[in-house]
């Protein structure tokens, strides 16, 4: 059974350490703002939804302590990691609050404040599960699709993006054979997606992420679904890198690929893929290779985390409202 990946328990933040899957299941108890957002930046938490989540209750542990530091506390978190929107989009609902009840007395203004977290947190839920109806819609009863990094309940509220309409399909009685590409450099289609699936009964099967092309040449892939931590206005996606790889082999072998995220995913203010920022990150998860050895210690290393995946590419964006198609105007 999935462990709930966050959970607001005893005034702390309780999280799943991603870090340690899937070897072991570790809880890490949040207790002040500055260790939610070091869970955030370590990829302790992760994924665009449940970042934004973590966020907005570590505004509230911020606000616990000093109900005068909301604004260090959201400016802490805003540093975190800069590609997912929905890290300033849950930010922005909190100072929003804080701003609305700043006249309460303390005990109020706390209450205001874990009341829209907890919302925050309970319409990730609801709209991953509005997702999963939507997108599964598009599957046939028996298939195959092939999916990268992690999109589930691990970097959600619960259900997940792109595994959640996995999991709405199947309660529709849909058989659905699952791919799930390594993800490199750090595996988190290997550690959580390939784990996540398994723990739930699919039929899952890991792939080195340049093993995807061959699949599609070779067997019969019904779609590639995927999730996304920002897409711009016009419909452009950043996800995990190694998706615009996967969109290009999907276009070539004539496969619907799929981009699936809460509306909350959207940034309208963000025109393209060409303005949104992706994050670079440490040269040495790319030098510590899987089985433990190790790259040239001097070699230059480009580590971007996410890329950008055009519109053109993109078959349809599966969200809570439905599934959006081209030409996208966000």
């Amino acid at each position: 059974m999935i462990p709930k990946t966050l959970e607001w328990l005893g005034g702390k933040l309780r999280i799943v350490d991603q870090r340690a899957l899937p070897d072991k299941l570790v809880f890490w108890d949040c207790e002040s703002c500055s260790e939610a957002a070091e869970a955030i930046r370590t990829l302790a938490v992760r994924g665009a939804p449940a970042i934004g989540i973590a966020a907005a209750y570590g505004v509230l542990l911020g606000a616990k302590r000093d109900r005068g530091a909301v604004k260090d506390a959201i400016a802490e978190l805003a540093s975190t990691r800069p590609t997912a929107v929905n890290l300033f989009w849950a930010l922005e609902r909190m100072r929003e609050t804080a701003e609305r009840f700043a006249d309460l007395p303390d005990r109020d203004f706390i209450a205001a404040l874990e009341r829209e977290a907890r919302t925050i947190h309970e319409e990730d839920v609801r709209n991953n599960r509005k997702i999963g109806e939507f997108g599964q819609s598009f599957l046939p009863e028996r298939g195959a699709v092939i999916t990268h990094c992690n999109a589930g309940a691990m970097a959600t509220g619960g259900h997940g993006t792109a595994l959640g309409i996995l999991r709405s399909a199947r309660e529709h009685g849909k058989e659905m054979k699952v791919y799930a590409d390594e993800t490199r450099p750090l595996l988190q289609g290997a550690r959580i997606t390939a784990w996540e699936l398994a723990e739930d009964g699919f039929d899952v099967t890991l792939i080195c992420d340049s093993m995807a092309g061959a699949l599609m040449r070779d067997r019969a892939i019904n779609a590639v679904i995927v999730g996304a931590d920002r897409i711009a206005a016009n419909g452009d996606t950043a996800n995990k890198i190694g998706t615009y790889s996967l969109a290009v082999l999907a276009a070539h072998h004539h496969v619907p690929f799929y981009a699936a995220a809460p509306y909350s995913t959207i940034d309208p203010k963000t025109p393209s893929g060409a303005d949104i920022p992706i994050e670079e990150r440490d040269p040495d998860e790319i030098r510590e290779l899987p089985a433990g050895r190790r790259a040239p210690q001097n070699i230059s290393v480009w580590n971007p985390a996410f890329d950008v995946t055009p519109a053109w590419l993109i078959t349809g964006i599966v969200t809570e409202r439905g599934i959006k198609k081209a030409p996208y105007n966000f």
